[in-house]
């Protein structure tokens, strides 16, 4: 499948603000020092007097947020996904989460495709910690058309919102003016020998795989799961009782992410063979984004392999 690189979703990202600001006045925006690399400081130039740049104080943005929110305001704010989820996790909880507020959180720097910045700067863990706070959806684009659309969906949307975005450009996907609902996966190929379900920059990966996989007689399915919760179930089992073998590809650690999520579903609904390509409970280290996604495994290759595997076991399964 050709590789055709567009926009990065943080460029994106920074792009449809400016449009929602100019939509709608109580839309406000927060930053915690960084919206140059979180895009931002085009809101900010436009609409100084909604832009709120509260330092490295990401706790505390999350506290002001609510606040906004709590006055009728539309807030969203940003920051490195690491920073934003982990340093802010208590206010998150009681002061977004627990009070159900509108509040819109939008990471920028998500998974280790960061690249040279580092295990400190990389955040593999934030859908476990999100997907587990009620109340929120978790969101998670994986080209720049998705991620406009999506940002679009979760300013509609009454409640709070967690949304990553990445630093490297994406493999383009969709056309423009794509249309998306939060909590419905899509499906971009049909199989009925395996299902590759996916999220964020390995949904490519997973196109890619389909196509190599089709060129040796395997016909594949290929799901973009683009909301983590709320999780388009019926999607899912549908896809499990028609092929009976799965593989669950992200760019995030293995505990707690979609995999985990989509297992869940799987073993309730209808039993099938499922591999996990994702990160393997380490923390990753400095160097450029494709060659960090090489080793980690978290390319068409490794999904090939383990559709493979996923096939060779499906028929030791109890199936529905």
């Amino acid at each position: 499948m050709e590789k055709k690189l567009g926009p990065a979703t943080r460029d994106a990202y920074g792009e449809v603000l400016v449009q929602l600001g100019r939509d709608n006045p109580n839309v406000v925006v927060l930053d915690a020092d960084l919206s140059k690399s979180t895009k931002t400081a085009a809101f900010g130039e436009k609409f100084p007097e909604r832009f709120f740049n509260v330092g490295i104080q990401e706790a505390d943005m999350v506290g002001i947020a609510a606040g906004l929110a709590s006055s009728g305001k539309i807030p969203f704010a940003s920051s490195f996904a690491c920073f934003l989820v982990c340093k802010s996790y208590d206010q998150l909880r009681m002061a977004v989460a627990f009070p159900e507020l509108n509040v819109k959180l939008v990471a920028s720097h998500g998974g280790i495709s960061v690249g040279e910045d580092g295990a400190s700067q990389q955040s593999i863990e934030d859908f476990a910690l999100m997907t587990s706070l009620p109340g929120f959806v978790v969101l998670n684009p994986c080209d720049a058309v998705q991620a406009k659309a999506l940002v679009l969906e979760a300013a509609k949307y009454k409640g709070p919102v967690y949304m990553r975005t990445g630093r490297p450009k994406t493999p383009v996907i969709y056309p423009p003016q794509t249309n998306f609902s939060i909590g419905k996966g899509i499906r971009l190929r049909e199989g009925k020998d395996v299902t590759l379900i996916a999220t964020g920059l390995l949904v490519f990966e997973a196109l890619e795989a389909e196509e190599k996989l089709r060129a040796e007689g395997i016909e594949a399915s290929v799901i973009d799961i683009h909301t983590l919760k709320p999780l388009d179930r019926e999607l899912i089992i549908e896809e499990a009782r028609k092929t009976h073998a799965l593989v669950v590809a992200e760019e995030h650690q293995i505990w707690g992410g979609l995999g985990s999520a989509v297992a869940r579903v799987v073993c309730q609904e209808s039993p099938a063979a499922i591999e996990f390509v994702a990160i393997q409970d380490v923390f990753s280290e400095s160097g450029k984004p494709e060659e960090l996604l090489q080793k980690y495994g978290l390319t068409s290759a490794q999904i090939i392999k383990a559709a493979k595997k996923a096939l060779s076991r499906k028929g030791r399964v109890a199936v529905s």
